[in-house]
């Protein structure tokens, strides 16, 4: 395959970090005597003024340089228990924002793997020239604990394959749920915010609700449009809380604001659901894998509830016999729609293929590669997880598509491929 391979690549760094919120129980131990957070909170209350001020210089020497606007995050900690243990306004802020610093931690998010990315076009498209755009690239970040959040890069592609990313900001912060709190997670949808001071490269969403307690896992974004013309970003991922998985909804209009929505219905209790970024005759539809082997056109008329659905594609091939998937969500060309998929071959070498679907009856398949598009080379191969090659979404650009790809589940490449010549595979 007559492919464009960037040099750029992506790779886990334990140096990015960004501050958390600390959860230590409100609750007495046994339902007697003195919470754990409430001892704490009184021993900074009992420090004179004086020795408060050391230990908070103390904690500033430590992380201010690594953080942004650390004192304001101490304090908006500090808001955050006050109301909780019904603290007066009488307290000085230096012990406020002691109280704020015990009740936060660092925490790396990308320290063992950055992988899974998908892309769509950027919402702010001005000044670009003829034959380049903005993208919003997302990946999948795993820090301590294996646990996984979404982590953002905006950048610029060009008619001639070239790329380039916005530089990520010294300071990363994670969007935030306002007035979540507490050791107990939230159940059923939440709405988290981008920093006001943030750029979208430096913000991070991390697990919020007792579904994703243990990870958000390879959001597969789409830039949808609705029957009357008004479009969103929307994204399928996976929620992991240690057991069970289910697929969940993002959806923003802006990039500051994103609502993560639990999905339901049979199909949404598997992973790797690709939403079409359209309707498709009154239907909203996706591809969705309810049986870990084969690909399945599901219909809904709604976004957030998906049944099983129709099969349509099974592994065929040396490279897919152990099973296939999507590779994020379907693209629409002159011909139909081009699927990427992923199929597992001997080994558990995962490689990257591709399908097209009929434009008015994406149940039928007009064709589909016999060979990998990519597959693990040899420079590729060593990493977190060995011979992987995975997408979770590429986009049209012009008369190719631009793929980011995950490689061994420790980095990122890029890739440009031209339309018809992948086509001419089929």
């Amino acid at each position: 395959m007559d492919l464009f391979n960037h040099r750029l690549r992506l790779t886990a760094d334990p140096s990015r970090v960004v501050v958390r919120p600390f959860h230590i129980s409100s609750a007495a131990i046994n339902g007697q005597g003195q919470s754990r957070s409430q001892r704490m909170i009184d021993a900074v209350l009992a420090m004179s003024a004086e020795e408060a001020g050391e230990q908070l210089a103390v904690v500033l020497k430590d992380f201010e340089a690594r953080h942004w606007q650390t004192r304001r995050v101490f304090m908006t900690r500090y808001q955050e228990i006050a109301e909780i243990h019904g603290l007066n306004g009488d307290i000085d802020e230096e012990k406020r924002q002691l109280i704020g610093a015990y009740f936060c931690h660092e925490y790396s998010y990308a320290a063992a793997a950055l992988t899974n990315p998908s892309a769509v076009p950027h919402f702010d498209q001005s000044g670009m020239p003829p034959g380049s755009q903005r993208i919003v690239l997302s990946c999948r970040a795993v820090g301590e604990g294996h646990i996984s959040s979404v982590a953002f890069r905006e950048g610029i592609i060009t008619a001639d394959n070239q790329l380039k990313l916005a530089p990520e900001p010294p300071f990363a912060t994670a969007a935030d749920a306002h007035g979540i709190d507490g050791p107990e997670m939230p159940t059923g949808p939440v709405t988290v915010h981008r920093n006001r001071d943030s750029t979208l490269s430096g913000t991070v969403i991390f697990p919020i609700t007792e579904a994703q307690a243990k990870g958000l896992e390879d959001l597969r974004l789409v830039h949808f449009t609705h029957d009357d013309g008004s479009t969103e970003w929307l994204g399928t991922y996976t929620a992991y809380n240690g057991s069970r998985i289910q697929s969940e909804l993002m959806r923003t209009r802006d990039f500051r604001a994103f609502d993560l929505v639990p999905m339901t219905g049979s199909a949404a209790r598997n992973k790797g659901i690709a939403l079409f970024p359209r309707p498709v005759n009154g239907e909203y539809l996706s591809i969705g894998r309810q049986d870990g082997e084969n690909l399945y056109l599901l219909r809904s008329d709604r976004l957030d509830h998906w049944d099983d659905g129709e099969l349509i594609l099974t592994p065929a091939f040396p490279w897919e016999l152990v099973q296939i998937g999507n590779c994020g969500p379907p693209i629409e060309v002159d011909e139909g729609w081009l699927l990427l998929t992923h199929g597992v071959g001997a080994m558990r070498k995962y490689s990257i293929g591709a399908a097209l679907l009929d434009k008015n009856d994406p149940s039928k398949v007009l064709g589909r590669t016999r060979e990998p598009i990519l597959a693990a080379a040899d420079q590729d191969r060593e990493g977190y997880v060995p011979n992987v090659v995975y997408t979770c979404g590429a986009m049209r650009h012009g008369d190719k598509l631009f793929m980011p790809y995950g490689i061994a589940d420790s980095s990122v490449g890029f890739a440009f491929v031209e339309i018809s010549k992948l086509l001419a595979l089929m």
